[in-house]
């Protein structure tokens, strides 16, 4: 059976003549259908909601139509929405958090944590209608879930600078208190047991405080994947999205007839694979699961491949999938692509670069069933340092 897959992707609300960042999702949202937009912690981030698939052909549609939605309601009012981790120009200072007590507690609790969530990102839901198994398999599959967001990192600057991390994201959303790799645990009653404790703890106010690269979901029956930045190309969604259902379902087929082993996915490796993905991105070494040891991104990334094939293959999606692949090893990381950009021209060319891949200016992935890839490319060349990067351009154009 072929589980069914959805996104949640997150958007950033910027000026266009001046490419900043700015709290203006209750325009944007005015006119959008509430079903499938809603708001986020801050009034500068929008999030779209896709419907249930179980084709990538079928999310891919989706997504695109979804973003042209948003992106028109944007452009009415000179706004653009931009899908990365975060966005070059920004300041704390004129980003407003969302009404709502739930919004008002985090704020006032979290202080600056929740003033500099000027992020956004990528959530995939996989089906998981068996929580006990989806508990089992959360922990078979964080050992792959580096590799996913380095195929996401899009977020190299933060507030003007250039990070030197193609996942700027990764390092912000790790200060919250139930962010990074789960632990391990038995069943869905131990692992329910162990939020309520921390809710009990006061540290967080409810279970969807449980900021996990990989969760449970607190309200559908899925198995929510977290760790990945938004994503300029709509096709690198796809990919990822891709990539996970396969990885789940692996496990979930390979858990539901053995006993699970030990789990071998030491918390404080998961959290090492992961720092160097939000380093590296594509366009450095990522930690190989299988020996531990850094090895080329590609070469990681492509072992990801190979192990999800069978599962690929089954649900159809091979072609699309390796294909995607390939493409985002030849094109480098979104992180690559704008660092590029903003060293180059400046940080207003490079927001321009994200609005346009985040509208579609970008490959369509291929139809399930395509012809493989004949060319493989490598990957791109190394990430520029902050220092190169020229001044935005901060005035009208």
């Amino acid at each position: 059976m072929t589980l069914r897959i959805g996104v949640e992707e997150e958007f950033h609300i910027v000026e266009v003549e001046t490419g900043l960042l700015v709290s203006r999702a209750d325009t944007v949202l005015e006119e959008l259908p509430g079903r499938t937009f809603t708001t986020e912690l801050q009034q500068a981030t929008v999030e779209s909601n896709s419907e249930v698939h179980t084709s990538l052909d079928g999310l891919y549609g989706d997504v695109i139509s979804t973003r042209r939605r948003l992106d028109a309601a944007a452009t009415a009012h000179g706004l653009a929405v931009v899908a990365a981790g975060t966005v070059p120009l920004a300041r704390t200072a004129d980003i407003r958090p969302t009404p709502g007590h739930r919004y008002r507690r985090m704020a006032d609790e979290y202080r600056m944590i929740a003033d500099e969530q000027l992020i956004c990102g990528t959530h995939v839901h996989v089906d998981a209608p068996d929580r006990d198994l989806a508990v089992r398999v959360m922990c078979e599959v964080s050992p792959w879930l580096h590799v996913l967001l380095a195929l996401s990192a899009s977020s190299p600057f933060w507030l003007g600078a250039d990070t030197g991390y193609a996942s700027w994201r990764t390092m912000v959303w790790q200060r919250w208190p139930t962010s990074g790799p789960p632990g391990c645990f038995a069943d869905a009653a131990d692992y329910d047991a162990a939020v309520q404790c921390l809710v009990d703890s006061g540290v967080i106010s409810d279970p969807g405080m449980i900021y996990y690269d990989i969760r449970p979901s607190a309200h559908q029956q899925t198995l929510e994947l977290r760790i990945c930045d938004a994503c300029p190309r709509a096709e690198t969604v796809v990919l990822i999205a891709g990539l996970f259902r396969a990885l789940v379902s692996e496990a979930h087929e390979r858990l539901g007839t053995t006993a699970a082993p030990a789990c071998a996915a030491r918390h404080e490796w998961l959290r090492a694979a992961a720092w160097r993905a939000a380093r590296s991105g594509l366009e450095g070494a990522l930690i190989d699961p299988g020996s531990r040891h850094e090895a080329p991104a590609a070469e990681v990334v492509r072992s990801l491949l190979r192990r999800a094939r069978p599962s690929l293959e089954a649900a159809g999606d091979w072609h699309t999938v390796r294909e995607l692949t390939e493409r985002a090893l030849a094109a480098g990381s979104a992180a690559h692509r704008l660092r590029r950009t903003a060293v180059q021209e400046d940080l207003l060319a490079c927001t321009d670069l994200a609005i346009a891949e985040t509208r579609g200016d970008a490959h369509p992935p291929p139809r399930s069933g395509a012809a493989p890839a004949r060319h493989v490319a490598s990957p791109g060349r190394p990430a520029a340092e902050a220092s190169r990067v020229r001044p935005a351009r901060i005035a009208g154009r």
